[in-house]
C-alpha cells in the first residue's frame, strides 16, 4: 500500500500558465484567441497536428485564430477539455529525450449530439471561415461501389429521417445541416478542409456532403446546393505526423514535466508536415508561417504519402503482428523490417505521379521515423479498420502495377497477412466489416476461394477475378501462418 501523502498536483488550466517556464507555455495566449475555426474530431492527431499549426500561425501573424473542437462521440473528452480550459500538453518523442509543452489554440470543446444547437450556430457564424475534419475514413460513410454517400448505412439513414432540430449521429449529417443553415442566411463563404488519410479527400468530402443535402427532404435543397457551389470550398490536403494513441504511461511524465495534472496529454514524433490545395474560399490561418505547403495540386504528395507511408504502416502492422511484434519500431527492428519498407516503396514508386517527393529519399525518411526508439506506435492501432484502409493504401497501386504487367510481391505478401488477420477468432485488430470478413473463411474450405471472397468484401471484384493474383496471395499463407516473413 502506498504511503505517499503528498497532495495531488493541481489541474492544468489558464491560471497555471504563468507558473510554467517559457519553454512549456503555449506559443500564443489563448485568452487572445476567438473561435474562427471549427474542427470535427477531438482526437490526438488533431491536437498534435492542425492545432499546432494553427497556434503557430496565430502567434506569428498576430491574428486571433482559435479552434472550437467538436467531439462526434466522446462527451468524456469534452468534459476533460473544459476542466482544463481546453489546454493540453504535447510531448515530442525525440530519440534524445522527450520535449513537452502546452498547446493553447483550442478555445472551445463541444459534444456533437448534446451541443448540436451550439455546433450549428458556429457553422453559421460569419466569423468562422474554416472547418476542418479528422474523423477517419469510416466517418464519411462512403459506398464502396460508388464512392459517394451510402444512404443505406444505418446511421446515415437515421440522420436523413430525423426531424428538423433533432440530434444527428454522423459528422456528415451534422456538417451538411450546419452548412445548409449557413447558406440560407447568406453568410460569407467558408472552406471545409478534410485532414483524413484518403485519396482526393477534399473531393470525397464534398461529394458525401452534397449527397446528404441531395438525399434530404429539405424543400430548398437545390437552392442550398447552388449556393454551396460558389460559397463552400473543399480543398484536398495531405497531413503527416505519427501520433500514437495516448496511454496511461504518457500521463505521469506529462504531469511531472508540467508540475500540473494533464488528463489529456498527447505524444507525437518530431516530424510533421501539411500540404494543402491552394483553393480556399475565405480567410484562413497563415499556416505557411509554420511550414505548411500550399500547392495547386496535392495529388503527387497525397499518393506518395498514402501509398508509401500509410501503405508501409499497414504492411508493417499486419506482417509485424504475424511475426509476434507489438509496435512499428519492433517490426522495423526485425531482420525483414527495413527491407520491407524499402522494397514496398520501390515496388509502388512507378505508380506515383511526377512532381512529388523522391521515393528513395522518402523511404530513407520513413526508416528513420519508424526506427525512433522513443515511439511506441501500436500495430493494433494501425491495423484496425483495414477493410477501409487497404482500399486506399494498397489496392489502387496494385491495380496499376497489374495493368502495366509489373510484379507486386510485397503487396501480395501484405495482402496475405491481412487475409490471415480476418480469420474467425483472430482479435489482433478491430474492423467494421469483421463479421463479413470472418464469414469468408467459413463458406469454403479452399484458401484461394477465401482470398477471393475477402477481396470481394472490400469492393475489389476485379482483383478477386485475377486468378494469378489470388494464387500468389494464397501461396504466401502457409509461411505467414508459421510466423515467417520472407521478403
Amino acid at each position: 500500500m502506498s504511503t505517499d501523502t503528498r497532495p495531488a498536483p493541481a489541474r492544468l488550466s489558464r491560471a497555471a500558465l504563468p507558473l510554467l517556464t517559457a519553454a512549456l507555455r503555449p506559443a500564443v495566449d489563448p485568452a487572445e484567441l476567438r473561435t474562427r475555426v471549427v474542427h470535427f474530431g477531438l482526437g490526438a492527431f488533431h491536437r498534435a497536428h492542425q492545432a499546432v499549426y494553427t497556434e503557430h500561425a496565430a502567434a506569428r501573424s498576430g491574428e486571433p485564430w482559435g479552434i472550437t473542437a467538436v467531439a462526434p462521440r466522446s462527451a468524456d473528452t469534452v468534459r476533460a477539455m473544459h476542466d482544463q480550459d481546453c489546454l493540453y500538453s504535447l510531448t515530442e518523442r525525440r530519440p534524445d529525450g522527450p520535449v513537452p509543452r502546452v498547446v493553447g489554440s483550442v478555445v472551445g470543446a463541444l459534444a456533437m449530439r448534446p451541443d448540436a444547437e451550439a455546433v450549428d450556430a458556429l457553422l453559421a457564424d460569419p466569423e468562422v471561415t474554416v472547418v476542418t475534419l479528422t474523423v477517419t475514413e469510416k466517418g464519411y460513410h462512403r459506398s464502396a461501389a460508388t464512392g459517394g454517400l451510402d444512404p443505406t448505412a444505418a446511421p446515415v439513414a437515421a440522420d436523413l429521417a430525423a426531424p428538423p432540430g433533432a440530434p444527428l449521429t454522423t459528422v456528415i449529417g451534422r456538417l451538411a445541416t450546419g452548412l445548409a443553415a449557413r447558406m440560407r442566411t447568406d453568410a460569407p463563404p467558408v472552406t471545409v478542409v478534410s485532414c483524413d488519410n484518403m485519396a482526393d479527400n477534399g473531393a470525397a468530402l464534398a461529394r458525401v456532403v452534397r449527397d446528404f443535402v441531395r438525399a434530404s427532404a429539405w424543400p430548398d435543397r437545390e437552392a442550398v446546393l447552388e449556393r454551396m457551389a460558389s460559397a463552400v470550398a473543399f480543398p484536398a490536403t495531405v497531413v503527416d505526423r505519427i501520433v500514437p494513441a495516448t496511454s496511461e504511461a504518457d500521463r505521469a511524465p506529462a504531469t511531472v514535466a508540467l508540475g500540473f495534472h494533464d488528463a489529456l496529454p498527447v505524444a507525437a514524433e518530431p516530424y510533421r508536415s501539411w500540404v494543402l490545395e491552394d483553393s480556399f474560399a475565405a480567410a484562413r490561418p497563415r499556416w505557411e508561417l509554420d511550414g505548411a505547403l500550399f500547392v495547386p495540386d496535392v495529388a503527387p504528395y497525397q499518393l506518395t504519402k498514402l501509398r508509401l507511408l500509410n501503405g508501409a504502416h499497414s504492411a508493417l502492422a499486419h506482417l509485424g503482428t504475424v511475426a509476434g511484434h507489438t509496435t512499428i519500431a519492433d517490426a522495423l527492428a526485425a531482420d525483414w523490417g527495413e527491407r520491407l519498407v524499402r522494397a514496398l516503396c520501390a515496388e509502388v514508386a512507378p505508380t506515383l505521379p511526377a512532381g512529388g517527393p523522391d521515393p528513395v529519399a522518402y523511404a530513407d525518411d520513413l526508416v528513420v521515423r519508424f526506427r525512433n526508439p522513443a515511439m511506441r506506435h501500436l500495430l493494433h492501432q494501425i491495423g484496425s479498420d483495414s477493410s477501409l484502409k487497404i482500399t486506399e493504401r494498397w489496392l489502387p497501386a496494385l491495380r496499376s502495377l497489374r495493368a502495366h504487367g509489373r510484379e507486386a510481391p510485397v503487396l501480395e505478401l501484405a495482402l496475405a497477412a491481412w487475409a490471415l488477420s480476418t480469420r474467425p477468432g483472430c482479435d489482433a485488430f478491430t474492423d467494421p466489416a469483421a463479421d463479413e470478413l470472418a464469414a469468408c473463411w467459413r463458406s469454403d474450405g479452399h484458401p484461394a476461394a477465401t482470398v477471393r471472397a475477402l477481396l470481394r468484401v472490400v469492393g475489389a471484384d476485379d482483383l478477386a477475378d485475377d486468378s494469378a493474383l489470388v494464387t500468389a496471395v494464397t501461396a504466401r499463407l502457409p509461411a505467414l501462418r508459421a510466423g515467417h516473413v520472407d521478403i
